[in-house]
């Protein structure tokens, strides 16, 4: 029994290192998100952190439509970012988890 339980712990430990392995390769994952009519292009990587915004002249002129516009593409980017980020970690965290009792909000 005692034997079983540290086989697990062991298992855990990799599925940890795993875990950080995906997480660090997800900072090098870019999602590019652009506005419908362009104007407006936002990089951020799967790890949500932002990268690049790069903003058409004319938006400059409106302060308010350069805020719309922002709020909207980061948040379509940080969207699919999100859906990245989690399915990559839980992907490599259910292959490395054993079956706890207990333990299947991670599956």
């Amino acid at each position: 029994m005692f034997g079983d339980m540290m086989g697990m712990m062991g298992k855990l430990k990799d599925a940890q290192k795993k875990v950080e392995a995906t997480k660090e390769r997800l900072h090098t994952v870019l999602i590019d998100e652009a506005s419908t009519d362009n104007k407006l292009k936002v990089t951020i990587t799967a790890n949500r952190t932002i990268k690049s915004i790069d903003i058409a002249d004319e938006l400059l002129q409106d302060k308010d439509m350069l805020e719309d516009y922002l709020i909207l593409t980061l948040n379509k980017a940080i969207e699919k970012a999100t859906n990245v980020h989690e399915t990559e970690v839980a992907a490599v965290a259910k292959e490395g988890m054993p079956n706890i009792p207990g333990m299947d909000m991670f599956k």
